[in-house]
């Protein structure tokens, strides 16, 4: 693969990450009351709850749009997005693993993001790992 192709290959791996969070982040802050249940959080104190992971989502995204643009001059700041995709999984993992029967809807969407969350972390992981063989 040549070197453009590659770099075009690794934008869309972080591309699709990021397109996919901010699309999630939107939805939160738009219609938080469609999300509260997933949460067990209802009423004007859940909507807030999850407008506010909805504001957060887009601060963790904030540093997506530097690596699409040069993914091969951008290597710390994909680090950084490498650490702070895996403190996700690890995080969303101990939550999950720690909820005490009877919750569902938590559990269940517990399961979402650690699913979706681990499997950009191995994508861009690799994508990651693969840009030494690219680097300028």
């Amino acid at each position: 693969m040549n070197r453009s192709c590659f770099l075009w290959t690794v934008r869309l791996v972080v591309g699709v990450v990021f397109f996919f969070n901010v699309t999630c982040a939107l939805a939160f802050i738009a219609r938080p009351g469609d999300y509260a249940p997933a949460f067990e959080v209802s009423g004007v104190p859940g909507e807030i709850l999850v407008r506010g992971m909805g504001i957060l989502f887009l601060m963790w995204n904030a540093t997506y749009p530097p690596v699409l643009v040069r993914p091969d001059r951008q290597r710390t700041l994909f680090a950084v997005i490498l650490a702070q995709q895996a403190i996700g999984v690890v995080g969303e993992t101990a939550m999950w693993a720690t909820l005490p029967p009877g919750h569902p809807a938590l559990w269940a969407t517990g399961l979402r993001f650690i699913l979706f969350d681990g499997a950009g972390l191995v994508a861009m992981g690799l994508a990651f790992g693969w840009m030494g063989r690219y680097s300028t």
